[in-house]
């Protein structure tokens, strides 16, 4: 239907959007909507005839699973792929500036780089399993830890933003207190 789901830190700040499509078509995007807790953001092009990809289970994930990570690498290397596997689920927001922000990212050590993010994670039968979003590094380029956000969260995230635009995040118990007790 023409919505694509990418990274928030993509298109953040973005006055224009334009999406690349692998028959070379450039189309203007819409940005429909943000999330910057998840980090994903969901935009819509108008056209038809569009290739789509399967939503895969995230869930189902096994560590030494084959994955392949998709993007362009650097801004210049368009239509990119990586081979690896799936080093680690679950794994913890190192970046957390807030403990809403969720955690359970995919790693892999397939080779994510700056550039990469907003591309498809995709399992063995080419079913999207995360959005490629971060790589830890020690020199700014890839040295085997990419992280993913995972399909489960992606979807969800990407319902709520095409049907009302934004996400409602619900909050702990634990946090609404210290909220109130900050209140008094």
């Amino acid at each position: 239907d023409g919505y694509i789901v990418t990274n928030n830190h993509v298109v953040d700040g973005a006055v224009q959007i334009k999406v690349t499509l692998n028959d070379r078509r450039i189309l203007k995007a819409k940005l429909i909507g943000v999330d910057k807790l998840t980090d994903l953001a969901v935009l819509k092009v108008d056209a038809t005839n569009l290739p789509s990809i399967a939503w895969g289970d995230s869930t189902k994930l096994q560590p030494g699973q084959t994955v392949l990570a998709f993007g362009s690498p650097f801004g210049y290397f368009q239509f990119s792929v990586t081979r690896g596997i799936v080093s680690a689920l679950n794994r913890p927001n190192p970046y957390s500036d807030d403990p809403r922000k969720p955690g359970n990212f995919i790693q892999t050590d397939a080779a994510i780089n700056p550039g990469n993010s907003g591309g498809a994670l995709v399992n063995a039968h080419g079913e999207l399993i995360g959005i490629n979003t971060f790589i830890i590094t020690n020199n700014g380029s890839f040295a085997g830890a990419g992280f993913a956000i995972p399909s489960q969260i992606v979807r969800a995230t990407a319902e709520q933003l095409i049907q009302h635009g934004k996400v409602e995040h619900g909050r702990s118990e634990e946090h609404t207190s210290e909220l109130q007790s900050l209140r008094h």
